[in-house]
């Protein structure tokens, strides 16, 4: 059974109830004597300085017990201020003074009514922090199983993206050094390009995964501050045009500059590995269209192109880790850029964002968003390498 299973969670919460019973606290018993101190001496003042003092003080105890029994776990440390708590208002505040007289009219009604409240409030005190305590563990353990799913997705993404780029600079490399002499300078330039481009394959990979170690383990979130996304566009395509500089490019942002809080780095590697997704899967050379838009409190960021679309049945499990292909594409026939993908949806989730990718009838489309802030911009210095739309 999981461990939203009604039968296991009323178990799991009976038995840490047991176990609270149990258990002696040391912590426990000085909060209860605490209480019981401090409600005394304030009964006292109450009975020098009120004209009717004995209603005051009975619930001067009364709200007493409510604090030792939400402060204590178990029943014990309740039941234990509510005993002491009415010989005391017997012995102290009752006629005649300094004598306990358990006869007296009404004593029986008022030991009964404190010792029910303090066992009420022990017994839902108890079981509301065994169900907190429950609750918090099971977040834990489901925090523990993401983070171990997205670090096996990321370890099956790079076992797979790394062999490719290794393997054609292991087998250029050793071409050029069995045949150096047999080889004329354009077939050694093309060899040497090809080790080039496999290279920065892996370099790139290395910054991904550098990426991710920006991202705080314990809370999967990042240090966010008030960024012009502007810049980090700009960035972002210039880099891209460095990698890529046969694929044109169509930058969109508004008129007016917009800002969103994020950690600028890391949202800059998004936007690089879903550009050069595009230009390595895409199969086609025309425009890809960058768009900067603000939508309902959001920031939103479209990547499209125009070429080769990813099949259903990939498209939902695009972003878990891993190659994907293409359409008329076998998954190994290019490198995959799942890796890429994976760190995109962290980096996104850490930013408390969205991404997804939809396809459209020319091609693929990757959009991610990020909450705006709103204050307002005083002297923004964009970068206008591109025109805004």
């Amino acid at each position: 059974m999981g461990n939203n299973d009604p039968r296991r969670r009323r178990s799991e919460i009976s038995a840490a109830v047991k176990a609270k019973l149990r258990s002696f606290s040391h912590k426990d018993f000085l909060i209860t004597l605490g209480v019981y101190a401090a409600a005394t001496l304030i009964a006292f003042f109450f009975n020098r300085t009120a004209s009717d003092p004995t209603l005051n003080i009975a619930m001067l105890y009364t709200i007493g017990a409510f604090v030792a029994a939400r402060y204590t776990d178990g029943y014990f440390y309740g039941i234990l201020y509510a005993i002491v708590a009415v010989l005391s208002v017997n012995y102290f505040f009752t006629y005649p003074y300094g004598n306990l007289d358990f006869s007296l009219q009404g004593y029986q009604v008022t030991f009964l009514g404190m010792l029910i409240i303090s066992i009420i409030t022990s017994i839902s005190s108890t079981v509301l922090k065994a169900q907190q305590d429950l609750l918090a563990r099971q977040d834990k353990e489901l925090l523990e199983a993401e983070k171990e799913k997205t670090r096996a997705n990321l370890l099956r993404a790079v076992s797979h993206d790394i062999r490719t780029p290794l393997t054609g600079i292991i087998g250029n490399s050793e071409s050029i050094i069995e045949n150096t002499s047999a080889m004329d300078e354009e077939e050694k330039l093309r060899l040497v390009t090809n080790i080039n481009r496999d290279a920065r394959w892996l370099l790139s990979m290395v910054e991904n995964l550098l990426s991710v170690t920006r991202i705080d383990e314990k809370s999967s979130k990042v240090d966010k501050t008030p960024e012009i996304v502007d810049e980090v566009v700009s960035a972002a395509v210039s880099h891209f045009r460095k990698n890529f500089p046969e694929n044109g490019i169509t930058v969109k942002v508004p008129e007016e500059p917009v800002m969103a809080e994020m950690d600028p780095l890391l949202i800059q590697q998004v936007l690089i590995n879903i550009l050069n997704n595009a230009a390595a899967h895409s199969g086609t050379r025309d425009p890809i269209e960058l768009q900067v838009r603000v939508e309902d409190g959001n920031v939103l960021f479209s990547v499209r192109d125009r070429g080769k679309r990813i099949p259903p049945d990939r498209l939902e499990h695009i972003f878990d880790g891993g190659s994907f292909a293409t359409e008329d594409e076998s998954p190994d026939s290019k490198r995959g850029m799942g890796i890429g993908l994976s760190i995109c949806k962290t980096i996104i989730d850490a930013h408390d964002g969205g991404i997804k990718a939809v396809d459209h009838e020319d091609g693929m489309e990757f959009v991610f968003t990020l909450p705006e802030y709103m204050e307002e911009i005083d002297d923004a210095e964009g970068d206008d390498s591109f025109d805004r739309g």
